[in-house]
């Protein structure tokens, strides 16, 4: 049971730390603060508020308030959803110009090769 928990736990700090890396910008300051200390910096809510001046309870408000806002900027913009599926294709098109490059380098053609080869170099430079 611990172990789905502390999975769930993972997933949340995984799942609010991409929403935070495309929407953090849209929170208030002290929502952005109260984020960033809470999921970038470990600190516990005792430490934010000491950090920030707000009470406990006043940070954990916060901190429910601003993932809210976070989950809703993606349902409403889709942003996070739209990225995956781009760089899923993109992805699909270097797996297609891997089979492009082993087919041309082992029927010698060079022109497919080297396509196959520029293909994969302008996706894997897309996706980093």
């Amino acid at each position: 049971m611990t172990l789905i928990l502390c999975g769930d736990i993972m997933e949340k700090l995984v799942e609010v730390g991409i929403l935070f890396d495309f929407y953090g910008k849209l929170l208030s300051n002290k929502q952005y603060q109260v984020v960033e200390l809470y999921y970038i910096y470990d600190l516990s809510l005792t430490e934010i508020g000491e950090e920030t001046n707000i009470t406990r309870q006043g940070v954990y408000d916060t901190l429910k308030r601003s993932e809210q806002k976070l989950y809703h900027y993606e349902d409403t913009l889709g942003l996070i959803g739209k990225f995956n599926k781009i760089e899923d294709s993109l992805r699909n098109i270097i797996d297609i110009a891997n089979e492009l490059e082993g087919f041309g380098k082992k029927n010698s053609i060079d022109s497919v090769y080297q396509n196959a080869l520029k293909i994969k170099d302008i996706g894997n430079k897309i996706i980093d």
